[in-house]
């Protein structure tokens, strides 16, 4: 099984992106080496007509042209952890949710630092949208490209009020 991968440059910096099968399995934040770690070691660097498209959708969100994405994804991880990233799956563009609600959602309420490690672990950020997740007094907690872009992206979608820690 053949996996690719390709680096893009955007208004928020370098994004990587990779594909298994015409399924977006990697988006992450070039710009820290725990990101770059996220991606599959052994993808090979290409510029496919999926991955080409994927940039196409990610550049059309960060223009805010699009509010949906139409790529299909290829989660892998823990029960808790698919169960997480589908619940972030529901919600809407420009709304958040607290952690506690994802936990609530997921049929775990007391599993609020669990739901922030999983959202940590996200393989596919933007696209399985953690970023519209916040902590229990509307401050932005924990995102993997950091607070600052966490705040953008949220922005860019007009949601709340935002508070920085």
């Amino acid at each position: 099984m053949n996996v690719y991968k390709a680096s893009m440059d955007t208004v928020i910096g370098r994004l990587d992106i990779a594909e298994e099968c015409q399924s977006l399995t990697h988006l992450s934040f070039g710009r820290s080496d725990s990101s770059r770690k996220k991606m599959p070691a052994h993808a090979v660097e290409q510029w496919t007509p999926f991955l080409q498209q994927a940039a196409q959708e990610i550049l059309e969100y960060l223009d805010g042209k699009r509010k949906q994405f139409n790529l299909p994804v290829k989660l892998a991880g823990t029960h808790f952890q698919m169960a997480v990233w589908n619940a972030l799956l529901t919600i809407p563009y420009g709304e958040t949710r607290f952690y506690r609600d994802i936990a609530q959602q997921i049929g775990n309420g007391k599993a609020c630092r669990a739901v922030g490690m999983a959202n940590h672990w996200n393989p596919v950020a933007i696209i399985v949208p953690c970023h519209r997740v916040i902590g229990a007094n509307g401050s932005l907690t924990g995102f993997g490209g950091g607070l600052d872009l966490k705040k953008q992206l949220l922005e860019l979608e007009s949601a709340t009020q935002l508070k920085m820690p």
